[in-house]
Formats: C-alpha cells, sequence, structure tokens
C-alpha cells in the first residue's frame, strides 16, 4: 500500500518550506519514524519522518524546491516495493474423448536487441538547467554530491575541463634568421635585454548562490530594524581582570560540583539582569503609542551557525543560578548549530547578548533584535594600558556596546544602564553574592 509524504505544519505563521535535504534516495528502504527528508523554513530546520515501514518509490519534490504546508513530496510502498509475476498464459485443454492437441508450430523469428533503456543521472535542478542551456549531456557528467548527485559545480567543472580539451595547440613560430641589432638609448648605450614577462590570463569566474530561506529572513529582519527603531550605540569598557581571577580560582570545583564550565557569559547575563531590573525601559517593547513594560526577564543569546545567526531565549534568567544558565546557554548552543531548536525556543525574548568576542571583534555596534528595544555587545579581550590611582598598569580589557531604541530609551539612561553592568563585572563578588 503506498502512502504520500506530505509537508506537515510547521507551527505559527510558517506557510512555506524548502526542501533543504532528501536524508533518503528513490529505492531506499526507510523504517517506520526513520526521518527521510529535511525542510528549511526562515526559522528553524526540521526533518520529516516515515509514517509506515516500507521503501522510498517516489520523490516529488527536488532539493531547493519550495513547497507549502500539506504538499505531496514523496510516496512510500508499504508492500517494500515488491513487484509481482504475471498471470501464466492459458494452456489449450485437450478434447473430451481423444488425444492431446498438439500446440502449432512456432515459427522461430531471431532475437532483436533491444537497447538498453538511458539511465536517469541524479542531478540537482540547477544542474539540469545550466546542462540543458549549453547543450551538454547530463549523463557524461560525475557527481560528487550526495550519492553520487551531479550538482551545478559539476556541470560547470566538466565544461571547463571539455573547454581545455578542445583548446587550439600552440602555434610553433620558427626563429628568426639572424638576431636583431641591440637598442640602444639616445646616448648610445644598449638597453636592458632579457625574456619579457608573460602576460597571464586571469579567469574571473561569477558563481550565482540563492541565499537560503533562514537568510533571506535575516536579511529583512535587519533592514526593518534599520527602518523602524531610532537605534543608537552607547560605549564603554571593562577591565576583565576580577572576573579572570575568579573563574580561575573556582573554575575546578565549579565543575566539579555542577558538571559545567564556568565561563564568562554567566556573569554577563546575571550583570544584564540586574541592569533591566534598574532601567525597566530597557526591558520594554513599543505597541503603537504604548509602551509595554515586561517585569520577566528572558534573555536571547545569539548564536553563529552554518545557516546564519539565531537567537533562541534562555527563559527566567533571573531565577536561575550560575550553573544553570551556563548549562541552558550551551544546551541551546548546540541545539542551534545541530539545527534541532523548536519555534519555541526561537520566540519572544525580552533583551539579546551578542559576543563578537568569539570571533574577534575588537568593536562593533550591534543591530536590534526587534522588537526589542536593547541588545549588549560583547567583544575580544585585550591586554591594554590603563590608568589606575596615577599609575599606568596592563590589564585585560573588553569594549562594550549597547545598542538601544531611542523612541523610549534616553541617552542618559544608556549611558548608566551600561556603566552598572560594566561596575558588576569589574566586582564579580557582588553578582555571586546576590545569587
Amino acid at each position: 500500500m503506498a502512502m504520500e509524504v506530505r509537508v506537515p505544519a510547521l507551527g505559527e505563521s510558517i506557510v512555506e518550506a524548502t526542501i533543504s535535504k532528501w536524508l533518503k534516495r528513490e529505492g531506499e528502504a526507510v523504517g517506520l519514524g526513520e526521518p527521510i527528508v529535511e525542510l528549511e523554513t526562515d526559522k528553524v530546520n526540521l526533518e520529516v519522518a516515515a509514517e509506515q515501514a516500507g521503501v522510498l518509490v517516489a520523490i516529488i519534490k527536488a532539493e531547493g524546491e519550495t513547497v507549502a504546508i500539506d504538499d505531496l513530496i514523496a510516496t512510500i510502498d508499504g508492500n517494500g516495493g515488491a513487484t509481482y509475476p504475471a498471470p501464466a498464459a492459458p494452456v489449450a485443454a485437450a478434447p473430451a474423448n481423444g488425444p492431446a492437441a498438439s500446440p502449432p508450430p512456432i515459427e522461430a523469428t531471431p532475437a532483436v536487441p533491444t537497447p538498453p533503456d538511458p539511465v536517469e543521472v541524479a542531478a540537482t535542478p540547477t544542474a539540469l538547467k545550466v546542462a540543458a542551456e549549453n547543450n551538454l549531456d547530463i549523463n557524461a557528467v560525475a557527481g560528487t554530491g550526495p550519492g553520487g548527485r551531479v550538482t551545478k559545480e559539476d556541470v560547470i567543472t566538466h565544461m571547463l575541463r571539455l573547454a581545455q580539451a578542445t583548446a587550439p595547440a600552440p602555434v610553433a613560430i620558427p626563429a628568426p634568421a639572424a638576431p636583431p641589432a641591440p637598442l640602444t638609448t639616445d646616448s648610445g648605450q644598449p638597453l636592458p635585454t632579457g625574456p619579457m614577462p608573460t602576460i597571464v590570463e586571469i579567469e574571473r569566474r561569477e558563481e550565482r548562490q540563492r541565499m537560503s530561506r533562514r537568510r533571506q529572513t535575516i536579511a529583512r529582519r535587519l533592514v526593518e530594524a534599520q527602518a523602524t527603531a531610532a537605534m543608537l550605540t552607547t560605549f564603554n569598557e571593562a577591565d576583565m581582570l576580577p572576573i579572570m581571577t575568579l573563574r580561575k580560582k573556582h573554575k575546578e570545583s565549579f565543575k566539579e560540583r555542577h558538571g559545567v564550565g564556568l565561563g564568562f557569559m554567566s556573569f554577563f547575563t546575571k550583570a544584564v539582569v540586574s541592569a533591566l531590573k534598574a532601567f525597566p525601559l530597557l526591558n520594554a517593547e513599543i505597541d503603537g503609542d504604548d509602551v509595554v513594560l515586561k517585569h520577566y526577564y528572558d534573555i536571547g543569546v545569539a548564536v553563529g551557525t552554518e545557516q546564519g545567526l539565531v537567537v533562541p531565549v534562555l527563559r527566567d534568567a533571573d531565577r536561575k543560578g550560575f550553573a544553570e544558565i551556563e548549562r541552558g546557554i550551551l544546551e541551546l548552543a548546540n541545539r542551534a548549530r545541530d539545527s534541532k531548536l523548536t519555534l519555541a525556543e526561537l520566540q519572544g525574548g525580552t533583551f539579546s547578548i551578542t559576543n563578537g568576542g568569539v570571533y574577534g571583534s575588537l568593536m562593533s555596534t550591534p543591530i536590534l533584535n526587534t522588537p526589542q528595544v536593547g541588545i549588549l555587545g560583547m567583544h575580544k579581550i585585550m591586554e591594554r594600558p590603563i590608568v589606575i590611582n596615577g599609575e599606568i598598569v596592563v590589564r585585560p580589557m573588553m569594549y562594550l556596546a549597547l545598542t538601544y531604541d531611542h523612541r523610549i530609551v534616553d541617552g542618559s539612561e544608556a549611558v548608566r544602564f551600561l556603566v552598572h553592568i560594566k561596575s558588576l563585572l569589574e566586582d564579580p563578588e557582588a553578582l555571586l553574592l546576590a545569587s
């Protein structure tokens, strides 16, 4: 019995997706509950599992195609793809009162060889399009994609090899009968001689790639944030020596007790929550002509993945201790990089933290994750000379950046918010005692 595989409901506000990757190929056996295809939406990636065991007999939608909810994308044969023999031809019965009738002789005819069916090559839609546009036989292209699938890059590489193979051989130029007279300057001095520099023609390749659905959503949201919010960024710096000293002192005992390392993010999260309580407008959002003040603290933590930046949310950060914060952020980051985040883990959030320092950024201006009105940017820790009590000392310093929506947050409030965070980072024991 054949079963249809359709696009499931993907969550609130999501009406379409892109076929990101087929995990099974046509003709392969699938088990009950085994993932067969990965769908990419503008928020999360998810896998569609088989609802019955059998054989994947037909893939309706190829990788890269856009599909809507309830679209048919494949079929599975629950009989395992088995075929049954055709019924035998009837045999003539013998007469009732006589010997069995002999079948008429069959005149033998020479067997005519049947040409083999053309082999269907697995190829991406883009590869097929490029091959068709260049009158190229797709069967001659070696595929390097999953399962030997021919990609666009395979087609281009094959075309370049054909062009090199058919390039005309260089024409030999006969040497002159006698060397030309040496060139001289106006004063009679000979000009320097030697081989002329070789001019190498550099190939100017271009490649067009379609943005992923998630990248399109990121681009749209960033432009919307720039167009709808009055963004302004204020900067400060923090001496990270107190935190680094405290971590070095307690990291072993902390890990033995809680099973997780003591990182910087728990200190920053604690400091942000304290500052949000002191300056509640940074934990609000604008709804028309109203300001919605939020008395809970769901902190978004930006995580870079191969598909782009995502901001999973650590719920009720004000109620968590250092170990709970470290475990929560680590779990969210791992799920983000494995494309296992749920929609609920990406929705909401009252304030965000982004750490460009892990990539080496020394200073940046973060963009708001609307409708939030504040985001804190962390940066690379660098040893720099600073003046303390009239003396020049070298300390591990970090630049801090706070981008805020100037429509409801005044500059003085934003500056004091950032100073509040700086003071707590430079006195981390106060954070430990408060938790």
